[in-house]
């Protein structure tokens, strides 16, 4: 099932691509913002859902736009879903955390750390790897995002291989991310992007919703969505869905920051 804000319930193309391809969705009531992939549970391999503390940085001057799952969201969800949570008072944003399919590796971007500055940087990898129970890569944050998320960067295709976004720089940020991943057998697929500055996600083709057998694939009215739907069908194997998504972008995230799945 995949949930989304209800403040969502008007993105009619998105709606109608779900319900065309015969998803189960549902809307979440009391959200604060429509980012609930950041405030969610994380589902771990050994079937546990861990809810880590969301206060972000980027947030600390707009507290009213925050949403708190325990405060908020705990018995919308438990009523929707049936499902029990734990707590960690970790400060992390679930889109900062990219799992494999089998969920044993997740990649973290070093803002975790300066989201935690009173923890020794060992003891909280070695927390966040106990909790997760997967072991964790940690990659450079992209200084231009204010969120430094890693679902910006990469995501997983299998256990060994990732997409990230494409660049011409020979030794830029993603650059860096390709040799680090490739140090932990992980390789890096290069994936359509543009650059669109600012706060914006627009051009970020790789924040997709995924689901069993389709990829829903943000698409923005440009001139390269053509080439992202391409390079994803050359990729995927499960069918690739475009969505627009421009106006939701333009406040900093695409499909897989709207959305929650079970």
């Amino acid at each position: 099932m995949i949930l989304l804000s209800n403040d969502l319930n008007e993105q009619k193309q998105l709606i109608s691509s779900l319900k065309e391809n015969l998803i189960d969705f549902g809307f979440l009531r009391n959200t604060k913002d429509i980012w609930l992939r950041d405030f969610m549970p994380i589902k771990t391999r050994d079937e546990r859902y861990v809810s880590f503390r969301y206060e972000p940085s980027y947030l600390v001057n707009n507290p009213e736009i925050r949403t708190d799952y325990k405060r908020d969201m705990e018995e919308n969800v438990k009523e929707k879903l049936g499902i029990e949570v734990e707590y960690s008072d970790i400060n992390l944003d679930g889109g900062n955390v990219v799992m494999s399919p089998s969920k044993k590796t997740a990649i973290i971007s070093e803002r975790v750390f300066s989201e935690n500055p009173e923890r020794k940087r060992d003891d909280l990898l070695a927390q966040l790897e106990r909790i997760l129970v997967a072991k964790v890569i940690i990659i450079p944050a992209l200084k231009s995002d204010m969120t430094g998320h890693a679902d910006g960067m990469v995501r997983f295709v299998d256990e060994t291989t990732v997409i990230g976004n494409r660049t011409t720089y020979k030794n830029g940020h993603e650059q860096k991310i390709k040799k680090l991943l490739k140090r932990y057998g992980i390789n890096v697929i290069d994936f359509t992007y543009f650059d669109s500055k600012g706060i914006s996600a627009v051009g970020t083709y790789l924040n997709y919703l995924e689901t069993d057998d389709t990829i829903f694939l943000p698409v923005f009215d440009h001139e390269m969505d053509d080439e992202a739907i391409a390079a994803a069908k050359s990729i995927f194997t499960k069918e690739i869905v475009p969505v627009r998504c421009e106006d939701i972008a333009k406040d900093g995230g695409c499909l897989n920051c709207i959305s929650w799945e079970m």
